[in-house]
């Protein structure tokens, strides 16, 4: 385990005392410009974030959800979520982890997203493959739809565009879907309980740690155009194989 990914995986635990600390408590919800919540538990726990990495890191950039963009020209960037559905968070339900990432010239090389009300730690860094709750994890190797399941997320923006007949014409061939959401369906997938996941309506906050987790698991993470991931990718296209992304791919972009 490099340095970074030790940073990283301090850092999540960090967040995770202060996001148990508020859990299921009345905490007061503020709405930000881009209509979404934010907390005192988010604004804490990314405070907890970045007191470590700084001191670990003190010249890389910070990219947070919540305290906006440090040194963004630094080659060495830490992409963090603190509370990655804190709609969930605010609710009292589970589905909610802590998302932090490093990008290093441009590549995403390392990953931890923790959902501590699941008690899963899932981490990863470029060549030493992929963990959850400590074990290595490896995608399946289902290599057709017929065979697959299938996960989605975040459908809004599909079902008011041509995606949405794309998707249905792969819901249509697949052996089961579900829509496990946020995190917890990157974590089927990289370790091998799902096949395929399709997401719109993202960020690369929501998704930059479980990218690196899903390739080093063996799997392929791109849009939903097949393109690389930047900090401006909004969708997501996640499979276990080759062929089965590529089969995806062409259901939806005809």
């Amino acid at each position: 385990m490099t340095p970074f990914l030790k940073t990283a995986i301090d850092a999540a635990l960090s967040a995770q005392d202060v996001i148990q600390r508020y859990y299921r408590q009345d905490v007061a919800v503020e709405i930000k410009p881009d209509q979404t919540p934010v907390t005192v538990a988010d604004l804490e726990s990314e405070k907890a974030i970045k007191s470590i990495i700084t001191a670990a890191f003190p010249d890389h950039g910070i990219y947070g959800e919540e305290t906006g963009q440090e040194r963004m020209d630094s080659d060495c960037l830490w992409l963090i979520d603190p509370i990655d559905g804190t709609k969930s968070f605010v609710r009292r339900y589970p589905f909610f982890s802590t998302q932090i990432a490093l990008r290093r010239d441009g590549e995403l090389v390392a990953g931890v997203s923790n959902a501590p009300e699941f008690e899963e730690m899932a981490y990863a860094e470029t060549g030493g493959g992929a963990f959850l709750a400590g074990e290595a994890i490896r995608v399946s190797d289902i290599r057709t739809l017929e065979a697959a399941t299938l996960s989605i997320g975040n459908v809004k923006t599909l079902a008011g565009g041509p995606g949405w007949q794309g998707l249905a014409r792969i819901v249509q061939r697949v052996n089961r879907t579900r829509g496990y959401g946020d995190f917890y369906h990157y974590h089927l997938l990289a370790s091998g309980r799902i096949d395929l996941v399709v997401e719109s309506d993202v960020n690369i906050l929501d998704i930059a740690a479980l990218a690196v987790i899903v390739r080093e698991a063996g799997g392929i993470f791109t849009d939903l155009q097949g393109g690389p991931l930047t900090l401006e990718t909004t969708s997501v296209l996640a499979a276990a194989t080759p062929e089965l992304h590529a089969e995806a791919l062409t259901l939806l972009n005809p």
